[in-house]
């Protein structure tokens, strides 16, 4: 065994054991617990934050203050992505998560992200994530890479956020769980259909 595998197997494991320690712990948002078809195509700053209050057992009016920047920049979203994730920061860092995306139309897809964070901290946190969507025409659309946008990441309301863009498609994961940190965000999520080991 090389000394690469030696380091990543615990590494990967910590991570692994906290995404799925927070799935084990975790309740869908009143929002997303049936999907009815639908012809909206966003979703407003109210049925956003009500979604997200339930999500992250928080007060309506401290979600809404987590997102009021996030609306101010980008508008309605339509759709957003609720889960777990697990994530080790030793200088270079490691992210695993898993969670759903609710389109406004009433889609429902699974998805998994994983990915390499860059920030000088040392620790590892598992965290609720509800993510903010923007621009996706498809729900296959979300299957790719998004880079960190830099400089973007901020605190509110114990709650911390930060964008991700591909081409014309934004996301806004705000997270909240033990140790939110704000070190490790400039790296990419690569978002997929199945669990992968390698964070790529």
């Amino acid at each position: 065994m090389s000394l690469r595998q030696i380091i990543l197997t615990p590494v990967l494991a910590v991570c692994l054991g906290l995404v799925l320690g927070c799935a084990s712990n975790s309740a869908e948002p009143d929002a997303a617990s049936s999907a009815p078809a639908s012809n909206k195509s966003t979703y407003n700053k109210g049925e956003v934050s009500s979604a997200m209050a339930d999500y992250f057992g928080v007060t309506a009016e401290a979600a809404g203050s987590a997102i009021e920047r996030v609306f101010r920049e980008f508008g309605r979203p339509n759709g957003y992505i609720y889960g777990s994730e697990g994530s080790v920061a030793i200088g270079v860092g490691l992210r695993y998560g898993k969670g759903t995306m609710q389109m406004a139309s009433g889609s429902l897809t699974k998805v998994w992200w994983q990915g390499p964070s860059v920030g000088w901290d040392v620790g590892g946190n598992g965290s609720k994530v509800f993510t903010l969507v923007y621009n996706l025409q498809n729900p296959e659309q979300i299957f790719q890479r998004f880079p960190g946008v830099e400089g973007s990441a901020y605190l509110v309301a114990g709650m911390g956020v930060n964008y991700q863009r591909s081409n014309t498609i934004t996301l806004a994961p705000i997270r909240t769980g033990v140790g939110v940190r704000l070190g490790a965000n400039v790296g990419y999520l690569a978002y997929s259909r199945k669990r992968r080991l390698i964070p790529l």
